[in-house]
């Protein structure tokens, strides 16, 4: 019998053969849904969620959101539902999401570039305190985060900080979020370009704009003029870092295709030299194809890493060029290694018109509605009205006159908030964790702040540069595979048998000088409540058996399992 359509296995009975669906790449015409996702997002944009939220489900309460608006479109506006206080990170996996629900949201405030004035700060601070219970926390990707919020209180809260300039548009979903910036562009002494008016050219060309709201997973960018590589380029979907050409002057190397979460891929250089004015054309392209090219069959291959993975860079710079800029783009160098080992640029540093800026440590990231109204009365009375966020949970206080640092500081050190912090509180970084998260399993921002008090007390005399990065689930939100010691939250077995919160460990992850991943020992994990004694063992080994001038990373490269342990 021959093949046909309808039995394509008859001339090979032996070889159970199994139709190809496809990826579900637009540009190759396969436009059928092959998930829930997809089809939500067929059958209505996430953007349009907003009209039914303003006009239905804020006058109705929680209980009348459609289940595709509630765990799908909503992100499209910056709104997760929180997780049900009381469920453990036993229950993370088992239950049905409607079971993990809260009918509270985590609300995602989204500051392109890391710049605030300090009439956002304030607004920020203020609607913290009245909807969301005082809760804020600074993110690794510059943005601010509250929990508690109510659907009933969105359209307010939208007015205010619509009416500030701020917006929650894309900051979550299959969308373009938020761009990362150097949290200093425009004032730093070495910056090689700024890198400002191409973030504003793609806020303004592409957020927002139903061409780009439906991608097959979220797209994350970063650009930066900084030499101290200070946006964590190497982990986003595309990013452009600041260069000299030797011919043509300063502009951008690009980079595509990086991420982590539970497959990391540090992102690849197309070779390529792109100037200011160009960088929102570039961008544009590499998001189209994402869109027309990207996967989206399996969420767990939708990233843009995967088709890069797949195609390679020259394919991906011959589609980009041929496709959709019509043009060649010029061959360009790559950007030098960091001289600094820290780049979140905390304390006190001249800017090129001879003031100052003054970056401060909260911990971890977590601050609160008063905290943030009373930075951004500090920095109204002691700089010109700006601020920025970083990518590592820090804030910056920006255009201080000289004779006005020494009050600042002593303003923010009043607050709790630090411009000198240990290597430990500059260093350690942690995600929202089981507090909130739907996804986590063990707890994290309080394990990470009394992380850092325990070392502190144990060992105060340790002045390496150290990242500590702590995860609450697989997904990375904290960077865990590109940090010195990198803690992914799972269950795991104490002394007597019992199941209790804890971590795997990675260890000599790194990003901007020799970025790589961490190594994971075999059969390491501790328990939370053992965390601050592994730490500690772990860093005083390091000290004993450390090289001159070697760095932790390079250490646990090769470090013996013993050592690690």
């Amino acid at each position: 019998m021959a093949a046909t359509p309808q039995n394509p296995a008859a001339a090979a009975p032996r070889r159970k053969v199994s139709r190809h669906r496809g990826e579900g790449q637009w540009a190759v015409g396969h436009f059928t849904p092959l998930n829930g996702n997809e089809q939500f997002k067929k059958d209505d944009d996430g953007l349009n969620v907003r009209t039914r939220i303003e006009t239905i489900y804020s006058k109705r309460g929680f209980d009348s959101i459609d289940p595709n608006d509630l765990r799908g479109r909503m992100r499209w506006w910056g709104l997760y539902t929180q997780r049900k206080p009381g469920i453990d990170g036993g229950k993370t996996a088992i239950l049905e999401p409607e079971e993990l629900d809260d009918k509270y949201f985590m609300l995602r405030v989204r500051i392109d570039g890391g710049r605030l004035t300090t009439e956002q700060l304030r607004v920020i601070g203020e609607i913290s305190q009245e909807f969301a219970r005082g809760t804020a926390d600074l993110t690794d990707r510059q943005n601010v985060q509250y929990h508690w919020i109510r659907i009933e209180d969105m359209p307010e809260i939208w007015e205010r900080l619509e009416g500030v300039g701020l917006s929650t548009t894309e900051a979550c979903g299959d969308t373009p979020r938020v761009i990362l910036g150097s949290p200093v562009a425009g004032i730093a002494e070495d910056e090689i370009i700024d890198g400002t008016p191409a973030i504003e050219e793609i806020q303004r060309r592409i957020i927002g704009n139903k061409d780009f709201s439906n991608l097959p997973r979220k797209f994350k960018s970063a650009i930066s003029g900084s030499p101290l590589l200070d946006v964590a380029h190497e982990i986003n979907d595309v990013a452009f870092v600041g260069v000299n050409h030797p011919e043509h002057g300063p502009g951008f190397d690009l980079w595509v295709g990086g991420g982590l979460s539970t497959n990391p891929k540090i992102g690849q250089r197309l070779g390529t030299w792109v100037p200011l004015d160009e960088v929102a054309d570039v961008y544009e392209g590499v998001i189209s194809i994402f869109r027309d090219y990207g996967y989206r069959r399996l969420r767990t291959r939708a990233r843009l890493k995967f088709l890069v993975a797949d195609w390679g860079v020259e394919k991906f710079r011959q589609v980009l060029e041929d496709e959709y800029l019509k043009r060649k783009l010029i061959d360009g160098p790559a950007p030098d290694q960091p001289v600094e080992r820290w780049r979140d640029h905390v304390g006190v540093h001249r800017q090129k018109d001879g003031r100052f800026y003054v970056g401060f440590a909260p911990r971890v990231g977590r601050v609160d509605g008063t905290t943030l109204t009373k930075i951004s009365e500090l920095a109204e009375a002691h700089g010109s009205g700006r601020l920025s966020t970083t990518v590592e949970q820090k804030m910056i206080v920006l255009d201080v006159e000289e004779s006005k640092v020494a009050s600042l500081v002593e303003g923010l050190e009043a607050l709790d908030l630090t411009t000198k912090p240990s290597p430990f509180r500059r260093g350690t970084m942690a995600c929202t964790g089981i507090e909130y998260c739907k996804l986590a399993i063990v707890e994290t921002k309080a394990r990470g702040a009394s992380l850092i008090d325990e070392l502190e007390r144990r060992i105060p005399e340790f002045d390496e540069p150290i990242t500590i990065n702590i995860n609450g689930c697989p997904n990375a939100c904290a960077r865990i595979q590109v940090a010195d010691i990198g803690l992914k939250g799972q269950l795991v077995l104490d002394d007597e048998g019992n199941q209790v919160e804890g971590f795997q460990v990675h260890l000599g992850g790194a990003l901007g000088l020799e970025a790589g991943f961490g190594r994971k020992v075999r059969g390491l994990k501790v328990t939370s409540e053992e965390l601050p004694d592994y730490v500690e063992r772990v860093l005083k080994r390091f000290e004993a058996e450390r090289e001159d001038g070697e760095r932790f990373a390079t250490w646990a490269a090769r470090a013996s399992e013993e050592s690690l342990s």
